[in-house]
């Protein structure tokens, strides 16, 4: 019996629960503010809608991102926030195919003993994954605590993994660490980082460096607070495409041993995980790749033309999202060109 047919959920209640999500919901406001401040530059090759902006810079690239934590991690676990601020920046350029160089930090304070913890946490993940934390900026008399984190990569020039290059026909592959835990500090976070050694995450970020640098992949994302389904909806926003996907088809951890639901699942950050598109005659490698790094690589349904997201389930079909109406990010007008 599968996790879907055990959890009794039809494909119309996944698609509700995705949708009504509050990691996709809160999506909705960037169209307005990417309207308010996009300006165009001839040395930057890619922007808004990625997970890193693409810089020129002579054969190479520079991938520069920034990630937020959700105030409500740092109150419930400061030291798993200070660890997901590095490593949610990190997926960012790996998810380019870029390597990650450096980071800096906006930190905004005002209690010492969740700095104490905070600072903890993206210490260990910055030893872990190797990647330096250079500087940065401290508000030490706020009201609140906050921790902001910035991220600068680079890639090989024709060598990025972009969001928007999802192309009809391509298959849709999930790839997701599923040896790990819900997070004792929050049932919509699944760690699969911390117990493992820097060897072993380090080789997971290099394998989508290497899909890139061989030309394996069409795009990708990193999988993020919208889960695996929001994320594809992202990625197929913004490519102008769509799909229809296979639920029981997505990589997943065994969930009545953890104590979990699908909705769960088809929601939470998964730790290291990814939503990546390739041609098919390059699948069977890439899931090789992600398979050698410890890694579950499946595909769950190919891209489409018609700008809209579906889920199926034993021959029950559901829309998730229609672009041609709303989409995630609303990046876009309903011809599909730029806002």
């Amino acid at each position: 019996m599968s996790a879907i047919e055990r959890n009794r959920c039809s494909t119309a209640e996944i698609a509700t629960v995705v949708r009504e999500y509050e990691g996709v919901v809160r999506k909705h406001a960037i169209g307005e503010m990417v309207k308010a401040i996009r300006i165009d530059s001839p040395d930057i090759i890619a922007s808004f809608g990625e997970d890193a902006a693409v810089i020129d810079h002579g054969d190479e690239v520079l991938l520069l991102a920034a990630d937020g934590i959700w105030s409500r991690l740092m109150e419930a676990d400061p030291y798993w926030a200070g660890y997901c601020s590095v490593l949610v920046n990190i997926h960012d350029i790996a998810a380019m195919g870029g390597r990650p160089l450096a980071m800096v930090d906006v930190f905004s304070i005002a209690n010492s003993a969740i700095q104490k913890q905070c600072i903890a946490g993206m210490h260990d993940a910055s030893l872990q994954f190797g990647v330096p934390i250079v500087g940065g900026h401290l508000h030490p008399d706020t009201p609140y605590s906050v921790i902001d984190v910035a991220i600068l990569g680079v890639a090989r020039k024709g060598a990025v993994i972009f969001s928007h290059t999802a192309d009809v026909g391509d298959r849709i592959v999930v790839a997701v660490d599923t040896t790990g835990r819900v997070h004792p500090s929050c049932i919509l976070n699944w760690d699969s980082v911390t117990m493992k050694s820097p060897e072993y995450v380090r080789a997971q970020i290099r394998t989508l460096e290497s899909l890139a640098t061989d030309g394996l992949v069409t795009a990708g994302k990193d999988i993020s607070n919208p889960g695996v389904i929001g994320t594809l909806g992202m990625l197929l926003e913004v490519s102008g495409k769509g799909a229809n996907i296979d639920l029981d088809a997505i990589p997943r951890p065994n969930l009545r041993a953890n104590n979990m639901t699908f909705e769960q699942w088809v929601r939470i950050y998964p730790g290291m995980g990814f939503v990546l598109t390739a041609r098919d005659e390059n699948v069977s490698e890439v899931v090789r790749r992600f398979f050698d790094v410890g890694m579950t690589a499946k595909v769950i349904g190919t891209v489409d033309s018609s700008r809209e997201l579906r889920v199926s389930y034993n021959g029950d079909n559901s829309s998730v999202f229609d672009f041609t109406q709303n989409g995630i990010m609303r990046l876009f007008s309903d011809d599909g060109s730029c806002k």
